[in-house]
């Protein structure tokens, strides 16, 4: 671990980020990296360049890839990785992780968040604010749960998906990788095939 933290992503999902930065007390120093030229400061943390000028500074920073978009994340973060980069996994002192829970590089854990016992969260996932995630659950790589998500015991969720605002997971579940589901969607049986489902319980809409 290094004593300095550089954010790519100045923007909504990248000031959450820095707010947890800042109240886990681990680094000296926390700065942004943006590419809209017109964003100077931010959370009051200055921005020092594009996010390509990264790779110029793994030596010297711990990285997050504090980006929404799941494909975008993944892209940057992997691109990190294969050079050598330390992306620490950033969890919210209020969150409340259980025993035996592996949370990936790069993940970001949100404030009000639990994640019980038994479970594996994969790396560059955003875990959002206030959701739930039940004992024995596999989240999948660059997965986002959004805020106020129930996810209850033994879901499997798979590689890329996005789970919408305030969806509910029954137990003993399987969701695709890839999946997209709508806001408030309610999910009672196995996701088999990729696609975007909304409503309750979730149908699918397209692919």
């Amino acid at each position: 671990m290094k004593n300095k933290l550089l954010i790519i992503g100045a923007s909504g999902h990248g000031k959450v980020v820095a707010d947890i930065a800042l109240k886990m007390n681990r680094w000296q120093s926390i700065v942004f990296l943006d590419d809209d030229e017109s964003i100077k400061i931010s959370m009051g943390i200055e921005v020092i360049g594009k996010a390509k000028e990264s790779f110029k500074l793994l030596n010297d920073y711990d990285i997050c890839v504090a980006i929404g978009n799941n494909a975008i994340r993944e892209k940057i973060q992997t691109q990190l990785e294969s050079k050598g980069a330390n992306l620490p996994a950033l969890i919210h002192p209020t969150a409340v992780i259980g025993e035996q829970v592996n949370i990936g590089s790069g993940t970001v854990v949100m404030a009000g968040v639990v994640v019980n016992c038994c479970t594996g969260v994969g790396k560059g996932c955003i875990i959002n604010t206030g959701s739930t995630i039940d004992h024995d659950n596999v989240i999948g790589n660059f997965t986002h749960i959004s805020p106020g998500v129930h996810l209850a015991g033994t879901v499997n969720v798979g590689q890329s998906t996005w789970i919408g605002i305030g969806s509910i997971v029954s137990n003993n579940v399987n969701i695709i990788s890839g999946s997209k589901l709508g806001a408030g969607a309610v999910v009672v049986k196995d996701i088999n095939e990729p696609g975007t489902y909304v409503g309750v319980p979730v149908r699918r809409i397209n692919s």
